[in-house]
């Protein structure tokens, strides 16, 4: 299975994408949607909008997930199996405050 990622580096959203692919020990590529502006630009034009996180899974673009929505896009196409292991990240969850101190250093970008 092929997995491209375009999260943002610090974002509960984004960390709910990860926790997933950890739960279930998949190899994905993480993109960093907000310190590269062509990744930015790509997302996009893949995914017909400038929300995050987006995750594509063989070709099939989902846009504006939850890390919850993954899984459960995941094991509804049974690209996984269940398992009673817990994320390691909440899975359904903004930005904490921390994260959002952090981000707010960064520059952002709209196209």
């Amino acid at each position: 299975m092929k997995i491209k990622a375009y999260l943002k580096p610090h974002c509960g959203w984004s960390n709910g994408v990860r926790a997933i692919m950890r739960k279930y020990n998949l190899g994905f590529e993480d993109i960093d949607i907000i310190n590269d502006r062509a990744n930015y630009a790509e997302m996009v034009q893949k995914s017909g909008q400038p929300l995050s996180p987006c995750v594509e899974v063989d070709g099939v673009m989902l846009a504006d997930v939850s890390g919850e929505e993954v899984e459960n896009y995941l094991l509804s196409n049974e690209l996984v199996k269940p398992t009673e292991a817990p994320a390691d990240a909440p899975t359904n969850a903004a930005c904490s405050d921390d994260e959002h101190a952090r981000m707010a250093t960064k520059t952002i970008r709209f196209f």
